[in-house]
């Protein structure tokens, strides 16, 4: 498995012009990019684990859909009874989903890349503001997603090479 870390402040804002006199302060964004190799075929990998509320089973955690039609844009998913997303992109092989709370910007993407006629990979990519944890919790929290992620990854994979 192979974990990529980006880390940006409030350059990004600065950069596009963003932050000025009378904003709100500029985010801290983190995204946490993992991805692993599948040895099965894209559409196979797919198939197994494009379920929008599979992730409950993932998680241990009970997760229904609560307004559309799973795997479709727009369809609103409740984790634990308390997290709701929403999936805001989607394509073939990829749904984009985003927490609905105002006040936390966290995005997440699962996708499935083809690599040859007998493999593909998985990638999942976490996209969050940080600027609501405190500057000495930070570290420890994107340690701990990134953790979390890499379990969820880990029984995708199993569950797309189940024959």
């Amino acid at each position: 498995m192979t974990i990529r870390l980006f880390a940006g402040l409030a350059a990004c804002a600065a950069a596009l012009g963003l932050a000025g006199a009378g904003q709100a302060a500029p985010g801290v964004y983190v995204s946490i990019v993992q991805e692993t190799t599948i040895n099965v075929p894209a559409e196979t990998a797919w198939a197994k684990v494009k379920g929008y509320c599979d992730i409950g089973a993932w998680l241990k955690a009970p997760c229904e859909i609560t307004s559309g039609k799973d795997g479709e844009l727009g369809a609103l998913r409740k984790i634990a009874g308390r997290v709701e997303e929403v999936i805001v992109a989607v394509t073939p092989m990829s749904y984009t989903y985003a927490d609905i709370n105002p006040a936390i910007l966290y995005h997440g993407t699962v996708e499935i890349r083809p690599v040859d006629k007998k493999t593909s990979k998985l990638v999942y990519s976490l996209f969050f503001d940080e600027a609501s944890i405190p500057a000495e919790q930070r570290a420890a929290n994107k340690d701990r997603r990134q953790k979390m992620f890499a379990g969820i990854m880990a029984t995708m994979k199993t569950i797309a090479e189940t024959k």
